[in-house]
């Protein structure tokens, strides 16, 4: 049985909440999961991508916690 990795992309709406989907690995297959609205979705390219626009397209959340902010 394949080892499970989780990872996660986190935006913040223009209301200050906090929106997180999860990518979770197993073998070639990743699943995405949004800890906000319970959306799931099978990607095996690309995930990072389609969580990023799940999260623009169905939670307006566009703020990066990463980006640098200088």
């Amino acid at each position: 049985m394949p080892s499970t990795t989780t990872s996660k992309v986190t935006r913040w709406d223009q209301h200050g909440r906090e929106h997180v989907v999860r990518v979770q690995k197993a073998g070639v297959q990743r699943s995405l999961v949004c800890d906000t609205c319970g959306w799931r979705k099978g990607a095996q390219f690309l995930p990072w991508l389609k969580a990023e626009e799940h999260l623009t397209g169905a939670h307006q959340a566009t703020v990066d916690p990463t980006a640098d902010r200088s």
